[in-house]
């Protein structure tokens, strides 16, 4: 046990979760590379958990950082800022949501605690609909709202939680059907379940579930979901934290994939945003963000430095067009991994989209998820000189694989190499 472990241990809480046997501690980074404390360097595919979106040491950021802080670090809200209001007019255009109003927090669990708030405030209702294997944040009302046994330490709550079915497409009682079917079942659930209750505030959920193991229902399931959500006056909320800035590729927002009814009422980022500069927030229709009747603040939300570096890491992602390299490199590097899982008899599927990409282990000849087979490909890469997540629903057995957006086409290659050889180790 190296000494910085062994004084981490000392001082930290025991459910504090550490990476790898031997922990790692990186002292820097550049592009998409990472190294640690004995000048071993990393293909890093997994962006400080989806959050270093553009790469490593990006210079247009670090000097956006720098030259902020040099002239004011913070203020809190109680004073303009005009790197916050130039940072909100961005996000409002490109939220999709009309006459749209933005506040900004310091995290994605903060992000959707505040739209939890809008959401019930505004509709007088503390019932949620959430998703089965979602996640949402380490707060007291995310963890109500989260469908995943491994990240949900409680089961007090300050809300009402209804789960819904939709989010994972190939397990549970729907997954035999075609999409449309899928689709349909998933409604006739839902619409079941509001027969039972009394009318929630809003629906919260992931286009792609992060945490969950980078899973997702077939295009239009929230579309559909909407008709019916719509009917009965309640909100979506689409939480972003992991899918937006164009990491699918195909779509800059999630909700886009579900858009054929309009944009949600309310959508929640954080992560990719800062490139490692804590930023979270929340975008809502005026009506919805103006519902609270009291004063508000925030102390650390858009301070001026970290509202610096999303304004230049969101120029840099547009200008860069990084979301066409997350479809192009993406699409190569899912391609290359479906032909290695093909080849495996722990591989159950690869899937996902853009640079957003899951690969599911179970026991071979079996459906059983396959946590020790994770754990051990973890290791494995991290010898081959590669960074990757892991997550899942019922059981911690999917590599979540999510570079910097800027990937390039050999570094994908060489990704994809040590992670066949990774898998080989458990067959």
């Amino acid at each position: 046990m190296s000494s910085l472990h062994h004084r981490h241990l000392a001082v930290s809480p025991e459910w504090l979760a550490l990476y790898y046997r031997h922990p790692l501690e990186i002292t820097h980074g550049e592009g998409r590379h990472v190294w640690d404390a004995d000048g071993n360097r990393y293909l890093d595919f997994f962006g400080g958990i989806l959050t270093t979106m553009t790469a490593h040491a990006l210079p247009e950021v670090t000097k956006a950082v720098s030259e902020q802080a040099g002239r004011m670090i913070h203020s809190s809200t109680l004073y303009l800022n005009r790197p916050m209001v130039e940072l909100a007019e961005r996000v409002a255009t490109l939220s999709g949501i009309p006459d749209a109003r933005v506040f900004f927090t310091t995290s994605g669990t903060e992000a959707n605690d505040t739209a939890l708030l809008l959401a019930t405030t505004y509709r007088r209702s503390n019932q949620i609909l959430a998703m089965r294997n979602s996640y949402h944040g380490r707060s007291f009302s995310a963890v109500s709202i989260t469908g995943n046994n491994a990240w949900s330490p409680t089961s007090l709550s300050p809300l009402q939680t209804l789960y819904v079915h939709g989010g994972v497409r190939t397990r549970g009682p729907y997954a035999h059907l075609g999409d449309g079917e899928f689709i349909a079942a998933c409604v006739a659930d839902l619409e079941d379940l509001l027969g039972h209750t009394r009318a929630p505030a809003a629906l919260i959920a992931e286009p792609i579930q992060g945490v969950g193991g980078f899973t997702s229902p077939p295009d239009g399931l929230y579309a559909a979901f909407r008709e019916v959500l719509n009917r009965h006056g309640i909100l979506w909320i689409s939480d972003e934290v992991q899918t937006g800035w164009g990491r699918s590729g195909e779509h800059f927002w999630g909700w886009q994939a579900h858009g054929r009814n309009g944009p949600p009422d309310i959508l929640t980022f954080a992560k990719g945003i800062g490139n490692g500069m804590s930023i979270g927030g929340v975008v809502a229709r005026a009506d919805v963000m103006n519902c609270l009747d009291a004063n508000s603040i925030s102390t650390f939300g858009g301070s001026p430095v970290t509202m610096a570096a999303g304004l230049a890491n969101l120029s840099y992602l547009l200008e860069h067009d990084l979301q066409g390299n997350a479809r192009r490199v993406g699409g190569l590097l899912i391609e290359r991994l479906r032909a290695i899982g093909a080849g495996s008899e722990c591989v159950r599927e690869v899937r996902g989209r853009g640079l957003m990409i899951g690969i599911e282990l179970v026991k071979p000849g079996t459906d059983e998820a396959n946590p020790e087979a994770a754990a051990a490909v973890l290791e494995a890469a991290r010898e081959g000189g590669l960074l990757i997540g892991k997550g899942g629903g019922h059981s911690t057995s999917v590599l979540r694989i999510a570079p910097p957006l800027s990937l390039a086409i050999p570094e994908a290659e060489e990704g994809a190499a040590i992670l066949a050889e990774a898998l080989r180790t458990v067959g």
